[in-house]
């Protein structure tokens, strides 16, 4: 197996957060009653438990590298989440950075931040 990392994300509730991101075409893995792994094609993200997590404060998120950001971002509006620069779940279509990448954001229900990011070409 190459060396990767999977980001370890906080969820009030499993049945919920996996809901939010089978719409996205996220399959569950594994599942106890401490953990959850959720897949995507090379996108692998694992959540703990957090029950008391105040979305308002999370301070929580990670980056998904992405080979197609805007396709995926349709995924995310197909899904039915909102396009809006304030609460959760939301959605921030990719915008061309600087650098030349483009990036996106996700904000699930438990207000983690997904930046989407596609390198220049």
């Amino acid at each position: 197996m190459a060396d990767h990392a999977t980001p370890n994300l906080p969820s009030r509730d499993f049945t919920a957060t996996a809901a939010f991101y089978a719409a996205l075409g996220f399959t569950e893995s594994w599942r106890d009653a401490g953990w959850m792994i959720l897949e995507r094609g090379g996108l692998t993200l694992e959540f703990f438990p957090y029950p008391d997590l105040d979305p308002a404060t999370s301070s929580f998120g990670c980056c998904l590298r992405l080979d197609d950001v805007s396709a995926f971002g349709a995924v995310i509006v197909a899904a039915g989440v909102p396009e809006r620069t304030v609460g959760w779940p939301r959605f921030h279509r990719p915008k061309r950075e600087a650098w030349g990448g483009l990036v996106g954001a996700l904000i699930d229900p438990d207000g983690t931040l997904l930046r989407l990011v596609q390198e220049p070409d």
